[in-house]
């Protein structure tokens, strides 16, 4: 019996229904995850530094490739994106008589932008890293 219903849920978060509030809804989970992992993965290779100093520096290596430092800028947006949607979920969950339906797919808009524009400068110095360190030897 719990097979149609998991099925039917993962069908209908996965079924664009041509909105912009359900890629919110997606984004926000993905971001959410997204950030999880990064938080295991960096939680285990932290905890290498005590048992085992060779393994960490192995991985300090891998984390300075050019894939990793990229995935690192993707995850600032990631983590940006979440909170600025958390904190939009929260205002319309703690004050629902100030936002009305209609305004949902704007604000999400905004915050979607707001979130760009807050990533930009730490894009920006992250991928100049990426360039001097990986690309021009520096």
């Amino acid at each position: 019996m719990l097979r149609p219903n998991l099925t039917t849920t993962l069908k209908a978060h996965v079924t664009y229904r041509g909105r912009i509030g359900q890629l919110g809804f997606i984004l926000h989970r993905v971001s959410g995850l997204g950030t999880l992992l990064f938080l295991l993965f960096h939680i285990l290779d932290t905890s290498t530094v005590y048992f085992f100093p060779h393994l960490y520096s192995e991985a300090i290596n891998l984390y300075r490739s050019t894939p990793f430092m990229l995935g690192e800028i993707v995850l600032v947006f990631l983590v940006i994106f979440h909170g600025a949607n958390g904190l939009r979920i929260a205002l319309f969950d703690l004050f629902p008589r100030f936002w009305e339906h209609k305004h949902q797919e704007r604000v999400l808009l905004y915050t979607f932008v707001s979130s760009v524009v807050l990533w930009l400068p730490a894009a920006y110095l992250m991928g100049r890293s990426l360039v001097v360190n990986n690309f021009l030897g520096g």
